[in-house]
Protein backbone atom coordinates (compact mmCIF):
# COMPACT_ATOMS: atom_id res chain seq x y z
CA UNK A 1 0.00 0.00 0.00
CA UNK A 2 1.25 3.93 -0.66
CA UNK A 3 0.62 6.39 1.40
CA UNK A 4 -0.01 9.90 -0.01
CA UNK A 5 0.09 12.91 1.95
CA UNK A 6 -3.40 15.14 1.58
CA UNK A 7 -1.87 17.89 0.99
CA UNK A 8 1.84 19.85 0.43
CA UNK A 9 4.18 19.34 3.35
CA UNK A 10 2.18 16.70 5.07
CA UNK A 11 4.34 13.53 5.26
CA UNK A 12 3.73 10.19 7.15
CA UNK A 13 6.49 9.49 10.74
CA UNK A 14 7.01 6.57 11.96
CA UNK A 15 9.91 6.90 14.94
CA UNK A 16 10.83 5.79 18.08
CA UNK A 17 9.95 7.91 20.94
CA UNK A 18 13.31 7.58 22.65
CA UNK A 19 14.79 8.68 19.40
CA UNK A 20 13.18 12.48 19.27
CA UNK A 21 15.01 14.91 21.58
CA UNK A 22 13.99 15.41 25.22
CA UNK A 23 14.31 18.89 26.27
CA UNK A 24 13.75 20.66 30.38
CA UNK A 25 10.54 22.00 30.95
CA UNK A 26 12.20 25.19 31.52
CA UNK A 27 9.04 27.37 33.02
CA UNK A 28 8.72 28.91 36.32
CA UNK A 29 6.85 26.47 38.90
CA UNK A 30 8.29 22.95 36.99
CA UNK A 31 10.89 20.86 38.70
CA UNK A 32 12.91 17.98 37.32
CA UNK A 33 10.26 17.77 33.97
CA UNK A 34 10.48 16.95 31.01
CA UNK A 35 9.44 17.17 27.19
CA UNK A 36 9.29 14.91 24.07
CA UNK A 37 7.32 16.90 21.00
CA UNK A 38 6.81 13.29 19.70
CA UNK A 39 4.03 14.83 16.90
CA UNK A 40 3.39 18.74 16.11
CA UNK A 41 2.91 21.06 13.59
CA UNK A 42 6.32 20.59 12.46
CA UNK A 43 5.77 17.33 11.65
CA UNK A 44 2.64 18.13 9.47
CA UNK A 45 -0.02 17.42 12.28
CA UNK A 46 -2.50 20.24 11.95
CA UNK A 47 -5.01 19.27 14.11
CA UNK A 48 -3.19 17.78 17.28
CA UNK A 49 -0.05 18.22 19.23
CA UNK A 50 1.39 14.53 21.13
CA UNK A 51 3.74 15.30 23.92
CA UNK A 52 5.16 13.13 26.45
CA UNK A 53 6.68 14.66 29.72
CA UNK A 54 9.17 12.64 31.94
CA UNK A 55 8.92 13.46 35.81
CA UNK A 56 11.24 12.09 38.07
CA UNK A 57 10.86 11.51 41.29
CA UNK A 58 9.96 14.01 43.31
CA UNK A 59 9.15 16.33 40.12
CA UNK A 60 6.25 18.15 38.72
CA UNK A 61 4.68 20.80 35.90
CA UNK A 62 3.77 23.80 36.79
CA UNK A 63 0.34 24.75 38.52
CA UNK A 64 -1.13 27.18 35.56
CA UNK A 65 -4.56 27.59 33.76
CA UNK A 66 -5.26 27.56 29.76
CA UNK A 67 -8.12 27.90 27.36
CA UNK A 68 -7.16 24.72 25.74
CA UNK A 69 -8.19 21.16 27.35
CA UNK A 70 -5.48 17.89 27.57
CA UNK A 71 -6.36 14.36 26.86
CA UNK A 72 -3.86 12.17 28.49
CA UNK A 73 -2.71 8.61 29.16
CA UNK A 74 -0.53 7.88 31.95
CA UNK A 75 2.35 5.17 30.19
CA UNK A 76 3.94 4.32 33.70
CA UNK A 77 4.68 5.62 37.07
CA UNK A 78 2.02 7.36 39.95
CA UNK A 79 1.49 10.86 40.83
CA UNK A 80 -1.69 13.22 41.79
CA UNK A 81 -3.28 15.66 39.65
CA UNK A 82 -4.09 18.74 41.61
CA UNK A 83 -6.89 20.08 39.74
CA UNK A 84 -8.95 23.04 41.38
CA UNK A 85 -7.18 22.40 44.43
CA UNK A 86 -8.51 18.87 45.23
CA UNK A 87 -5.69 15.63 44.57
CA UNK A 88 -5.93 12.85 42.03
CA UNK A 89 -4.36 9.93 42.52
CA UNK A 90 -3.20 7.78 39.21
CA UNK A 91 -0.99 5.75 38.39
CA UNK A 92 0.03 3.62 35.05
CA UNK A 93 -2.84 3.48 32.15
CA UNK A 94 -4.65 5.56 33.79
CA UNK A 95 -6.99 8.35 31.08
CA UNK A 96 -7.32 11.90 32.67
CA UNK A 97 -9.41 14.36 30.75
CA UNK A 98 -8.49 18.26 31.97
CA UNK A 99 -11.14 21.18 30.44
CA UNK A 100 -9.72 24.38 29.48
CA UNK A 101 -9.68 27.33 31.53
CA UNK A 102 -8.76 24.56 35.12
CA UNK A 103 -5.90 25.20 37.31
CA UNK A 104 -4.02 21.99 37.25
CA UNK A 105 -0.46 20.62 37.78
CA UNK A 106 0.72 17.10 37.60
CA UNK A 107 2.98 15.27 40.56
CA UNK A 108 4.88 12.50 40.46
CA UNK A 109 4.41 11.07 43.91
CA UNK A 110 6.58 7.53 43.08
CA UNK A 111 10.01 6.43 43.61
CA UNK A 112 10.72 6.03 39.63
CA UNK A 113 9.87 7.92 36.41
CA UNK A 114 6.53 9.34 35.91
CA UNK A 115 6.00 9.45 31.99
CA UNK A 116 2.48 10.06 30.31
CA UNK A 117 1.53 11.21 26.85
CA UNK A 118 -0.93 14.73 26.60
CA UNK A 119 -2.68 15.38 23.35
CA UNK A 120 -3.51 18.85 22.88
CA UNK A 121 -5.24 21.32 20.27
CA UNK A 122 -2.13 21.73 17.25
CA UNK A 123 -3.07 25.67 17.60
CA UNK A 124 -2.28 25.81 21.73
CA UNK A 125 1.80 24.24 20.58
Amino acid sequence: MRIRPKSKGQKMKVEKSSNIKKLPVEVEGAKKAAIRWLLSKDDGAENFAMRMFELQPGGFTPLHTHPHEHEVFIIEGQGILMYEGKQHKFDAEYVIFVPGNEQHQFKNTGDSVLRFLCIIPASAS
